[in-house]
């Protein structure tokens, strides 16, 4: 009997050896709508040392900014063997399909920084209307009225909308008294900063270039229309909100041309989406994820298991905090600044 016991034992050890071993082996494949923006290398930089540090293994596939590529692209990934998804999705509802595939065939999926209304999918972003607020919060400290532009996010992404939801939560007081006027207001096509310029040159000419402020939702959009204000000897002069943190955009804040970027660590959602992904394909349910939330705040009301982190005003007054995080050294952010920035001192 005791033999049969100590036979049992070994191979139960065996059995969570393998286990572990197959813990370890996982494939986690990341679908990216495009790696037009600056940020998106920051983001796969922190999965990839996320998954690496965890035994795991990385694939990838770049949408190029294609709905249709990227719907083929999820299905290839789960044809190369990943046990998990992370999708920024170009345009959330064109890659239904994929994701129901992927759910049926029990691989989890996580919904990273843009929102998939699926409740197959986990959804991990920042706080997007509070960035929003942030946003409008900073551009009206220097322009409390005045003739205001909103260049806004792809209308394909819901975060476009949850940015404008957030700014509009600001402003919407000022509006309602008569002390901003909404001059123009567009979405962005693919967040591109072409689009973003062409936008911001037709509302200066609609308006013979009176715009007092300008509400952008990310660095992409900034940078495109402060181009656009810079052609009419505007920029510096009117204050120009974005965020993620770009290296550009961040520059532009000490020289004084972009009022705020919104500081959201893609190291740290990177890190976060990548362990999650790991301990929803290991097995761990999404109720069980650690910070969950219940997110159902999206267009069609879907409840959505999610993990919201926190994100930060970067302007001339703290650029330091993002230096002294090793975001961006302090040649970088201060090339060209001449002006009174204590972060470049």
């Amino acid at each position: 009997m005791k033999s049969v016991l100590k036979l049992m034992a070994g191979v139960a050890v065996i059995v969570s050896l393998h286990s572990v071993a197959q813990a370890k082996d996982l494939v986690v494949g990341v679908s990216w709508s495009n790696f037009q923006e600056e940020r998106w290398k920051t983001d796969e930089a922190a999965i990839k040392a996320a998954l690496e540090a965890s035994g795991d293994k990385y694939i990838s596939a770049d949408a190029q900014s294609s709905a249709a590529k990227q719907l083929t692209d999820i299905e290839s990934l789960i044809a190369q063997g990943a046990n998990a998804l992370i999708v920024l999705a170009q345009d959330s509802d064109a890659i239904g399909p994929a994701i129901e595939k992927a759910a049926a065939e029990g691989i989890p999926v996580v919904g990273y920084d843009r929102l998939i209304e699926n409740p197959a999918a986990f959804y991990i972003t920042f706080d997007n209307k509070e960035v929003g607020r942030m946003q409008a919060r900073e551009v009206f400290k220097v322009k409390p009225e005045g003739n205001y532009v909103f260049i806004k996010g792809s209308s394909a992404d819901p975060n476009a909308d949850f940015l404008f939801s957030g700014q509009m939560e600001v402003l919407k007081e000022a509006v309602d008294a008569g002390k901003i006027k909404n001059v123009g207001e567009a979405y962005t096509d693919g967040w591109k900063p072409e689009n973003a310029q062409k936008n911001m040159e037709q509302f200066l000419t609609a308006n013979d270039n009176k715009v007092d402020a300008v509400v952008a939702s990310n660095d992409g959009t900034a940078g495109g229309s402060i181009a656009a204000l810079d052609a009419q000897g505007l920029a510096g002069s009117v204050p120009v909100s974005g965020q993620d943190a770009d290296k550009a955009a961040l520059n532009r804040v000490a020289l004084g041309t972009q009022t705020v970027s919104v500081w959201k660590d893609s190291r740290e959602l990177g890190k976060r989406a990548a362990e999650v992904a790991v301990d929803l394909a290991g097995g761990k349910k999404m109720e069980e994820i650690a910070g969950v939330t219940t997110f159902n705040g999206g267009p069609k009301g879907v409840a959505m298991q999610s993990v919201f982190l926190a994100p930060l005003p970067i302007t001339k007054d703290n650029l330091n905090v993002v230096i002294d995080a090793g975001w961006i050294s302090k040649a970088e952010a201060c090339q060209g600044v001449k002006g009174d920035v204590a972060a470049c001192k």
